[in-house]
């Protein structure tokens, strides 16, 4: 009988351990591989922090790209100055048109004050007629150096921002930009006389041109004088019916300005309606 431990004893491979673990697992982490995948999570902790923390700035929605220079805030104030001064000057355009034509003419530069005037001139008075059309054209471009500013500030930016308001806006701003392109300056007098173009759009435009501001003004001048000029020979040519339809809003003016309170109102409460639900 042959003893056991005379019997040769077969090789077997051995089962290869690795480094600091059990036979068969996976190798165990270093400690670099465990700090640096340490650090790739705090780094991503980092990175979705910074992107719940963004700055008020950090908007696709503004003209601007990066941090707002000085500049930048102060024309973007300015533009929320004029927001105001519109929707304040909508209700009251009724009553300053029932206390006097002229100071409608002053303050807003109004196309109802100068066909007023113009009939006026067509009954026998109005002497200082020209004085008045100047007035207005003064004072309905008042505002036009501000767009003309933010186009030379933000360049397609800005002509983006109001081409992004509706449908027709993105249309009309097509082509007030394809005006200011094919006629260049010149489009910021063209502007006043082919309606329901948008002329901020014009103005931007050829801010962002680099046409200089007293070039800009002046031609922006000359087409607002046009213009009210127009409405003022309107007026002039239609007489008394033109001034009976003036007198008659005036007299109305009250009830108007209600109207237009109340449209505003409704509208502000249906779009803070249409806000809530897309915020939740």
């Amino acid at each position: 009988m042959t003893d056991e431990a005379d019997k040769p004893v077969s090789e077997e491979p051995a089962s290869e351990t690795p480094a600091g673990g059990e036979p068969g697992q996976a190798p165990r982490r270093t400690g670099a591989t465990r700090s640096e995948d340490a650090l790739s999570d705090q780094e991503q902790v980092e990175q979705s922090v910074a992107a719940e923390r963004k700055e008020w700035w950090d908007d696709p929605r503004l003209p601007w790209k990066g941090e707002p220079t000085a500049a930048d805030k102060r024309c973007w104030i300015a533009f929320a100055l004029l927001g105001v001064y519109g929707l304040v000057m909508l209700p009251l355009r009724s009553l300053i048109l029932g206390m006097s034509t002229y100071a409608l003419a002053i303050i807003t530069g109004s196309t109802i004050a100068m066909v007023d005037i113009g009939a006026g001139l067509r009954l026998g008075g109005e002497p200082q007629w020209w004085m008045w059309v100047t007035i207005a054209a003064l004072s309905v471009m008042k505002f036009d150096w501000i767009f003309w500013w933010a186009g030379r500030l933000w360049g397609r930016g800005m002509i983006e921002i109001i081409a992004g308001r509706s449908r027709w806006a993105a249309r009309t701003a097509h082509h007030a930009e394809r005006l200011a392109e094919r006629f260049g300056g010149i489009a910021t007098y063209l502007v006043w006389l082919v309606p329901f173009l948008p002329s901020a759009v014009v103005f931007a435009f050829v801010g962002a041109a680099r046409m200089r501001l007293r070039t800009f003004l002046l031609i922006d001048f000359l087409g607002a004088l046009t213009n009210r000029l127009f409405y003022f020979y309107l007026g002039y040519r239609i007489g008394e019916p033109a001034k009976d339809a003036v007198s008659l809003i005036a007299r109305y003016s009250t009830y108007i300005t209600i109207a237009i309170v109340v449209v505003i109102m409704i509208k502000s409460m249906r779009n803070s309606r249409k806000e809530t639900p897309a915020q939740a």
